[in-house]
């Protein structure tokens, strides 16, 4: 039986006895590897590397679980040591490209480039060397695709494996465990979490012998700090009698006598170099800029410092505010080298993009030793920094949380100017692991004797918010495992229906949906005590109450029937109404928020189905209405003549179409038909069962109002004990249900067919398994129905932007598209997505996100040839502003979905035809330039 051994280990200072010597005299024979691997190693290692790597060399899998800086890495260098001693190759995974780039270089410097290949979304070096670096979504498709290069794979390394929680891309993480052959060793390296040994336990069971290695101990110590005004305190203040750290007092004090209660809210002013005033009462309390922040941590010798600031925007404008103040952290010798490594991450870039790329101000702050570091940044500028910043020779940099996901960047301070972020929806606080995974990054390991993190006060700030943050060293890991369309094709195309369930039953996520119900059972079991004693105490002397009670619950239920049958015939009418409906109506919608004047495009008459006319409403929002959006027949108030072909898409066109209902001069208010249906009272069965209840016994009960209290009390805990039990039911073998779902809509689709167990998977069915992607299934279906075939290869990357194009935030105005073929083509896969999208609220599964022709026009121009600077400009004067870095991002993201589409539709196909030009055209200047 394989077993998981757990290891807590401390880094301790104890000197060492006679035994422990023998012990570790006879550790280094057993472990001839390791003794090699470690000869030439500057440090020794700590207990907890050197128990996992011990367990490596011993042929077991590994968990390792320790804080941000700790040296994690060193396991996973060991396991690359191990293979290329034993002949075998290792695969080191990581989370994101930045990462795969970085560990590529450091390897080449260790192992040599020709035994070092590097594979991820956009770059291909070397793929078959004995030790490839790539992102966990190359391994993924890897093994869906049975690569022959998995041949000879002795160890996987999955860097940063805690991604597993990640809502978008979690699920590549188990899928590669639950794929790996049994006889691959893997390493698993994550941040500290609470849970390690339920993860370690789930590790076990799919994978075997697995030893489970958690430390944590920082090997640099780190002091937490508040920044309040010019003054430094320390967040605590020694231990209290439970031994638990106590909030600085001094800090409490002075923050209070800030913000004393009962005053006047502050005004806030702006003072000389962008400090903010605050005025409360008769303190005058000056927020410092981000230029003193520096000014006050040179002093204090705390740089070089990541400050973290929540926004692209902000890390900018802080780096600009540096540059106009006329910071300076550099000396003369620093600069010239600054100039050097410039030189060599951007001498591929085109010069005749340097101007639109902010370029030269980018440098003069770079010389400056500042710099800022978000995902808006052009690649070959984000690696610069990052070269910078680990040479020393930068000092300070402005980051968004980006900074924080693995990429190797330690500085000697961390600031945290708040404590709240936009994460794409709203704002929210920091939890305690996002607040340790951001200051984990204070202390350079060799060089800081300790870390520090700071977090800068503004009024409304309470220490002890900032206290329980950095109090709290660990968080559960969630797994985000969920079945999906390319996943569920390749399950059933590999091993078949019934073993693609039992594999999903497999799944960490799984593993804790099954323990999550253990609580819940037994939750149950109370409840059916409880139950009992609730009938002892609504017993009646009279008769049986509960047979009373019961009739009560029946003239309820009769009555809401009878509400409700009167509500589907007023339904049945508004839906009849609706089926009248032509072309150019103008009817009015009574309520809600798109209440008001609209005019019919397209009745949406279907035999199958109730009617959902496509709408254009007098402000401007296009979109199908239904028989919930009316509460009564809808009559037509005027009918307006509207063109052959109205592009409901197109913002011109929304708008002409709104002026037109505005200036028809029908009123808003519509007219009302009376209430149908008679009086609940006339229903023969309800007058019966009110007559049942008056001549029960029960009912003249004195005590009958109180016994009814505790009848209503069991009935509330007997739903929910139910409810508790259809839970416990529906959460085991949640994940095969979901999975049952997606099948049956496939094989609606035709990717799969249930009819031909010997083959299932169809010929569509072997592209989509071919195509990655959050619109995987769309991709398919465009490419089935053959929406996309007369597009030229700059249409074609149009249309395509839209399947993996996302507006960051709201946008301030619909995209304009390039007109012709590509809105057509666009208006065409979006009719395609609410079909879709019909069948996945039909099937209740997770919707595919809507297409978003936001980027169609900056990459059709730029696959046409157009020159970068123009690209950007007439974005940005279409309202669309968008960096370099962005443009960039996106290009690469829409050439990566283009080289899908070739190579699962061939180069003969129109389709790849102009696929395989579009990425030509695509792949040029900046967005071919890179430093790997």
């Amino acid at each position: 039986m394989a077993d998981s051994r757990t290891e807590t280990t401390e880094t301790g200072s104890a000197a060492t006895t006679p035994a422990e010597a023998h012990a570790e005299h006879r550790a280094r024979r057993a472990h001839p590897r390791l003794t090699a691997f470690t000869k030439d190693m500057s440090f020794e290692l700590d207990p907890f590397q050197r128990t996992a790597c011990q367990a490596l060399e011993d042929g077991h899998g590994v968990l390792v679980c320790a804080p941000t800086g700790a040296g994690k890495t060193v396991v996973g260098e060991f396991a690359v040591n191990l293979a290329l001693a034993g002949g075998r190759k290792c695969f080191y995974t990581t989370p994101i490209k930045a990462l795969s780039n970085q560990k590529y270089t450091d390897f080449c410097a260790r192992y040599g480039s020709g035994n070092v290949g590097l594979l991820t979304g956009d770059t291909s070096v070397n793929g078959n060397a004995q030790v490839v670096v790539m992102t966990t979504e190359v391994l993924r498709n890897m093994l869906y695709a049975g690569s022959s290069t998995l041949d000879a794979l002795g160890y996987v390394v999955m860097d940063e494996v805690h991604y597993l929680a990640d809502r978008f891309r979690g699920a590549v993480w188990e899928e590669v465990i639950l794929h790996l052959p049994q006889h691959v060793q893997v390493a698993s390296l994550s941040a500290t979490v609470s849970n390690a040994e339920e993860f370690g336990e789930w590790l076990v069971e799919v994978r075997g012998d697995t030893t489970v290695v958690v430390d944590e101990h920082r090997p640099v110590p780190l002091w937490q700090h508040m920044l309040v005004g010019s003054r430094m305190f320390d967040l605590f203040g020694g231990e209290d009698q439970n031994r638990e750290l106590r909030i600085n007092p001094g800090l409490l004090r002075h923050t209070r006598e800030l913000g004393r209660a009962g005053e006047p809210p502050g005004r806030v002013r702006r003072g000389p170099n962008g400090k903010r005033k605050v005025q409360r009462g008769g303190n005058r309390f000056m927020q410092p800029s981000r230029v003193d922040v520096l000014g006050h941590l040179e002093e204090a010798e705390l740089l070089p410092a990541i400050v973290f600031i929540f926004s692209r925007a902000g890390c900018d404008a802080a780096v600009s505010q540096c540059v106009r103040a006329g910071l300076r952290l550099t000396t003369e010798e620093e600069t010239t080298e600054i100039r050097e490594v410039i030189e060599e991450y951007t001498s591929t870039l085109p010069e005749s993009d340097l101007d639109v790329l902010g370029f030269w101000e980018w440098r003069e702050a770079l010389e400056r030793g500042v710099a800022a570091h978000h995902a808006g940044l052009l690649p070959a500028f984000k690696e610069t920094v990052e070269e910078l910043f680990v040479r020393g020779l930068v000092k300070a940099v402005f980051a968004t949380e980006t900074l924080a996901l693995g990429i190797n960047m330690p500085a000697r301070t961390v600031v945290l100017e708040r404590l709240v972020k936009f994460n794409g929806e709203s704002h929210v606080d920091l939890t305690p692991g996002e607040y340790t995974q951001l200051t984990g990054r204070a202390g350079r390991r060799g060089i800081d004797v300790e870390g520090h993190a700071v977090v800068v006060w503004q009024p409304g700030m309470d220490p002890k918010q900032v206290a329980g943050l950095a109090s709290t060293r660990t968080y559960p890991l969630r797994s985000s495992f969920r079945p999906g369309y390319n996943m569920a094709v390749n399950l059933v195309g590999r091993v078949g229906v019934e073993a693609a369930r039992e594999l999903l039953e497999q799944s960490f996520a799984q593993f804790q949906a099954d323990r999550s119900v253990v609580g819940q059972s037994r939750r149950v079991e109370r409840n059916v005590e409880a139950l009992d004693g609730y009938a002892e105490a609504m017993r009646c002397d009279e008769g049986d109450f509960a047979e009373y009670f019961d009739l009560r619950r029946r003239i309820s239920e009769r009555e809401k029937e009878l509400a409700r049958q009167n509500k589907a015939a007023r339904r049945a009418e508004a839906a009849r109404s609706l089926e009248k409906l032509r072309k150019g109506d103008v009817i009015v919608i009574p309520a809600g928020r798109r209440s008001g004047l609209a005019v019919v495009i397209d009745p949406g008459v279907d035999s199958m189905t109730e009617p959902r006319p496509l709408v254009v409403t007098e402000d401007r929002w296009a979109g199908r209405v239904s028989v919930a959006d009316f509460t009564s027949p809808v009559e037509p108030q005027e009918r307006i003549k509207l063109p052959k072909y109205v592009d409901v898409r197109s913002p011109k066109s929304r708008r002409h179409l709104a002026n037109t209902l505005r200036e028809s001069g029908v009123r808003r208010g519509g007219k009302r038909r009376g209430n149908k249906g008679g009086p609940a009272g006339e229903d023969e069965e309800l007058a019966s069962l009110r007559r049942a209840m008056r001549s029960h016994p029960c009912h003249g009960c004195a005590e009958r109002e109180t016994h009814a209290r505790w009848a209503e009390r069991h009935e509330r805990l007997r739903r929910e004990t139910e409810q508790l039990r259809n839970k416990v039911a529906a959460t085991t073998n949640s994940l095969v249900r979901s999975f049952d779902r997606i099948t049956a809509l496939l094989g609606e689709r035709h990717y799969l067919d249930p009819h031909n167990p010997d083959d299932p998977v169809t010929e569509f069915g072997r592209r989509l398994s071919r195509l990655y992607g959050e619109s995987d299934l769309l991709v398919a279906e465009c490419l089935r129905v053959g929406k996309w075939r007369a597009l030229e290869p700059a249409q074609l990357a149009a249309v395509v932007s839209s399947l993996v194009y996302e507006s960051r935030g709201d946008a301030p105005m619909a995209p304009e598209v390039p007109p012709g073929p590509v809105a057509d083509a666009l208006s065409a896969t979006w009719e395609l997505w609410a079909e879709l999208e019909d069948d996945e609220r039909r099937h209740k599964l997770e919707r595919t996100r809507e297409p978003d022709p936001g980027f169609a026009w900056p990459v059709y121009r730029w696959a046409r040839g157009d020159s970068l600077e123009k690209v950007l400009t007439a974005s940005a004067s279409a309202g669309h502003e968008l960096s370099a870095g962005d443009f960039v991002r996106w290009s690469r993201q829409v050439v990566d979905l283009l080289d899908q589409i070739r190579d699962v539709v061939g180069h003969e196909d129109p389709v790849g035809a102009a696929a395989h030009r579009a990425i030509q055209g695509i792949r040029r200047g900046v967005v071919a330039a890179g430093s790997v």
